[in-house]
């Protein structure tokens, strides 16, 4: 019966338009999120009642109130903060279905409205006595309560709940004092046990607005979390095509990031290599191609990042990193050789490692760091952009890599670099070897490298 009255409900009042078709991924984060909402809800209902219980217990109880045998507060106090409490545990413990939550909406009103009906017997007074009490009021709070979930259908259920709730009431209270109650003088309802139609009309007309604000509020922020949802999800797939530095730099600007965008900056480049992959990968099928590389970027981009490295981007079985082009550093040269050693030592390993579990030559891994001061730049258009490097240093770092296998080196920088990085504090791990004036490929004079390995 209750799975039918939630399924009513959602036929009557669709969820908000965002909602349709959403990525799994994205549905998730939002189930989530009502999770989290439920439990909020659990604990503030469960801070409502200890509110209650406390007011009951320590105000002075009012010199004019009986002392009934039962006094039915207590009661509705206890038995609507065991249930609140078990709802709270099943919110820890599982996605609470609508049926349960309509249930939840329900209680809440059966609780309250009986509380409140039960005020007119505490004080021997007739039954239309109890729809003065102030504690009327708390329906609102109830009904708030429900937008903290972000779906106003739960807000018209219980709005509606309370309004058929207090009319009912009303019904009661005729049935039960007799229709001599009823009374069109306002002086006459307000000083004594009276109905008067217009002013109860006039409380379900305000729970009723309430909802229906509350509703629409609730729905358009519905929308939004939808919306937002969606967008940290993409964002956060996004940002797996991106360096970590340059999705922050995206991220964290100020004004929109246009094409054409440039600043200088003393940077250093590294890039690597995997030489003779492109005629191994001739041989082997795609995917087993894919994750050779796979396996390789694995182990080397975090000792890249480590040192402040951000990869520019992946060339094939190639690789370009900077350091202090996206984010300004004083140390971007010992930062460099630094990553470009560590680089060295852990692709030995990996060529180890690759050719015991697959049977092959080992692959060499060539690098090669260049320090100098590069424009970092956003190129492209309106609908594609992207961030890079130009500059020198970037076309030197590139011929130096490619020179190491006329020197037969796996590591090289230039004399400068190297100067440049002592000076920022860098100590090369063994002994290195300075070439005076090496004939570098693309170069017109002739240049002092410095090989690392």
């Amino acid at each position: 019966m209750l799975a039918t009255l939630t399924a009513t409900i959602n036929r009557a009042f669709p969820a908000a338009p965002q909602s349709e078709a959403l990525p799994d991924r994205v549905a998730k984060l939002i189930r989530m999120r009502e999770e989290e909402s439920e439990r909020l809800i659990g604990w503030v209902q469960l801070s409502l009642v200890a509110a209650m219980a406390a007011l009951f217990f320590i105000a002075p109880r009012p010199v004019d109130a009986g002392m009934p045998a039962l006094d039915p507060v207590p009661i509705v106090l206890l038995i609507y903060a065991t249930f609140t409490i078990l709802r709270l545990l099943l919110a820890y413990r599982m996605h609470l279905p609508p049926w349960l939550l309509v249930i939840s909406i329900l209680v809440d009103a059966i609780l309250l409205i009986t509380l409140i009906w039960s005020f007119h017997g505490q004080y021997d007074q007739p039954a239309a006595f109890s729809l003065k009490v102030p504690t009327f009021f708390y329906m609102f709070v109830f009904i708030a309560l429900r937008a903290l979930r972000f779906d106003y259908r739960f807000v018209v259920v219980t709005g509606a709940t309370f309004a058929i709730g207090w009319a009912i009431m009303v019904w009661a209270v005729i049935r039960v004092d007799g229709r001599e109650v009823i009374t069109h003088n306002f002086k006459t309802y307000l000083k004594g046990n009276y109905v008067l139609i217009g002013a109860e009309f006039d409380k379900i007309i305000a729970l009723l607005l309430v909802t229906a604000l509350l509703a629409l509020a609730v729905r358009r922020a519905r929308a939004m979390l939808i919306v937002a949802t969606r967008e940290q999800a993409a964002g956060q797939e996004i940002r797996r095509f991106l360096s970590r530095g340059v999705a922050e730099a995206i991220t964290g600007s100020d004004t929109l990031v246009e094409a054409g965008v440039a600043v200088e900056r003393e940077a250093a480049i590294m890039m690597l290599d995997i030489r003779g992959f492109t005629k191994l990968a001739s041989t082997m099928p795609p995917q087993s191609m894919v994750e050779i590389l796979t396996s390789f970027h694995a182990r080397i981009v975090p000792l890249i990042q480590q040192r402040n490295g951000v990869i520019d981007k992946f060339m094939g079985d190639g690789v370009m990193a900077t350091f202090g082009a996206v984010k300004p550093t004083e140390t971007a040269a010992a930062d460099a050789l630094g990553a470009l050693e560590a680089v060295m030592a852990e692709a030995a390993r990996w060529s180890s490692d690759l050719k015991q579990g697959a049977k092959m030559h080992e692959l060499t891994v060539n690098g090669a760091v260049v320090a100098g001061p590069v424009v970092f730049a956003t190129l492209g258009s309106t609908e594609r952009l992207e961030f890079t490097v130009i500059g020198d240093a970037v076309n030197l770092a590139a011929k130096l890599e490619k020179h190491n296998k006329t020197l037969g080196t796996q590591a090289l920088c230039s004399i400068s670099t190297y100067a440049q990085a002592v000076e920022q504090g860098f100590e090369p791990a063994k002994k290195i070897k300075v070439i005076k004036a090496s004939n570098v490929a693309g170069v017109a004079e002739p240049l002092d490298v410095v090989s690392l390995t």
